[in-house]
């Protein structure tokens, strides 16, 4: 029981923003079907959230890939990009083109995604295709154009390493991470 002198501490609580907390990892073969469909392997379906509900969206991503978002990462995404002011030319263009070729996709009862053709087109898939899963998304790879990226690799490792994470609290605008 308090008793009249006693303080009692006042905390502030600020605003927290949901983060998705779904981080994915592992680099996985698949091969297209006939009809244009890969297997979600099995050690990658495990990792995606339930709140996803087998359900995706896939886009062009940097560097001839596409990117895979399970439904509640592609969510929490859009729900950023949804704060950004329309009225710069900049933040159009950006969202024009981050939306460009945007297709929800489902699991099918065998855990088959159906890839859209003009995206295959466009990360010039044929069969052979390579998931590559890091933070919360899923890059779709061409194996052969995969490869040759990997084979290009920075030169010095080490230092871009440093470059990009020698101050976890900065990013390189500048901004505070913390």
């Amino acid at each position: 029981m308090e008793q009249s002198g006693d303080f009692l501490p006042i905390f502030t609580v600020a605003k927290m923003t949901k983060v998705a907390t779904t981080t994915l990892i592992g680099e996985y073969e698949c091969r297209l079907d006939d009809k244009s469909r890969i297997i979600l392997p099995s050690a990658l379906k495990k990792q995606i959230s339930p709140e996803a509900h087998d359900k995706f969206v896939i886009n062009r991503g940097f560097e001839g890939c596409l990117v895979l978002y399970p439904q509640d990462v592609w969510d929490e995404t859009t729900a950023r990009m949804n704060k950004l002011n329309l009225f710069v030319k900049d933040h159009r263009q950006f969202v024009r083109a981050f939306n460009n070729g945007a297709t929800p996709l489902s699991l099918d009862s065998q855990n088959r995604l159906l890839l859209p053709k003009m995206l295959l087109d466009y990360a010039s898939i044929d069969r052979e295709i390579i998931l590559f899963a890091y933070s919360d998304r899923i890059e779709v790879w061409d194996k052969k154009t995969y490869r040759e990226l990997l084979s290009n690799e920075p030169a010095d490792f080490a230092q871009l390493a440093e470059k990009v994470m020698g101050n976890p609290n900065i990013t390189s605008a500048g901004n505070d991470l913390s």
